[in-house]
């Protein structure tokens, strides 16, 4: 019965405790976790300095081949003979009158010229419908 109602044996409390080592390693994930933050920071600005960059050469590129394009459409546009000069004043001829359709060079006589004739347009499509139209990652692929 003694050991019901004894004395209990009281044990010394530790010295040592979990606190400190715990709060060390709260400060430095902080620390790791603020430095972190910086440096995604620093990152994501440098991507945006260098996508600005990149869409100023972006509209400089196009804008080149834009003016390349459109001066080689007026080259190809450009008459390849040099231009007819009018008639200066000139003494009667002791010839035949000649009439205006044999003084002026026959169209067809030009070569690479395409006067008058237009292109056909191409036949247009009619629309697909929505109904036809299926997402390709939805597509089944079947052996």
């Amino acid at each position: 019965m003694t050991t019901l109602f004894g004395t209990p044996d009281v044990k010394p409390k530790r010295q040592f405790s979990m606190l400190p080592i715990l709060t060390v390693l709260f400060l430095f994930s902080y620390g790791l976790m603020t430095l972190l933050i910086v440096e995604q920071g620093s990152t994501i600005q440098s991507q945006r300095t260098m996508i600005q960059l990149l869409l100023g050469d972006s509209t400089e590129l196009s804008a080149i081949k834009a003016k390349a394009a459109r001066q080689q459409a007026l080259a190809a546009q450009a008459p390849t003979h040099p231009p007819v000069e009018a008639p200066t004043a000139q003494a009667p001829s002791t010839q035949a009158p000649t009439t205006q359709a044999e003084a002026i060079p026959s169209e067809k006589a030009i070569p690479g010229r395409n006067h008058g004739k237009a292109h056909r347009p191409a036949p247009q499509l009619p629309p697909v419908p929505a109904s036809d139209i299926s997402d390709a990652r939805r597509a089944l692929m079947s052996i």
